[in-house]
């Protein structure tokens, strides 16, 4: 499952395995939301405790059964995503989840909220990106974050950051997109709508 940041991925997927979908939720196993903003107040697990709640999730699947996952890098946080299952993910189909920008960025507002509250420890972790976007983007990041304007905050840092890094990623893998789903809202309602056309979608997809 993939998708810009911000296309409520973790949420579809929580909502799939409610619908009885089988769903690997490696971002839930690894205590961390897959990205920089990613971290929880609580620490990541060991590698050795991640790759077993991996292992112990997997047996309780039926291998004749799709298994829905979302697209990560081979690292998420500190931990790396056992090479096997990174391998069988690189080369699976892919459904894409397409929302409007201000959708996502009303949408990572909440999502972020908790590292949005924290200012000195989210400067702290935006300072890290000025080697790679610049110290005039990342001053405007810190100017909304002062303000206080958090959706505007999250809006510029999926159109200067998130956005490029994952439109050049998915370039590499366009040939995997077996279908796309628009999201045009991203409320509690129409992410319930949105689950149900993924659940539907997926059982046209062969695997």
């Amino acid at each position: 499952l993939s998708g810009f940041t911000g296309t409520a991925k973790t949420d579809l997927l929580t909502r799939l395995a409610a619908m009885g979908v089988q769903t690997l939720d490696l971002e839930g196993l690894a205590n961390h939301r897959g990205s920089l903003l990613g971290d929880h107040a609580t620490p990541q697990p060991s590698q050795k405790a991640f790759e077993t709640g991996i292992a112990m999730a997997l047996t309780r699947f039926d291998p004749a059964r799709p298994v829905v996952i979302e697209a990560e890098s081979s690292k998420i946080g500190q931990l790396i995503v056992p090479p096997s299952l990174w391998a069988a993910m690189a080369s699976a189909p892919m459904i894409a989840v397409d929302a409007p920008l201000e959708a996502r960025s009303r949408y990572l507002a909440r999502a972020y909220a908790d590292i949005l509250a924290d200012k000195t420890a989210l400067m702290a972790k935006l300072d890290i990106l000025r080697q790679f976007r610049g110290h005039a983007v990342v001053d405007g990041w810190a100017s909304l974050a002062a303000a206080g304007d958090d959706v505007a905050l999250c809006r510029a840092l999926a159109q200067d950051h998130y956005d490029p890094a994952y439109a050049t990623s998915i370039r590499t893998h366009a040939g995997r997109i077996a279908a796309r789903i628009t999201a045009p809202d991203l409320t509690d309602q129409a992410l319930g709508q949105t689950a149900q056309r993924l659940m539907a979608t997926l059982q046209s997809i062969d695997t």
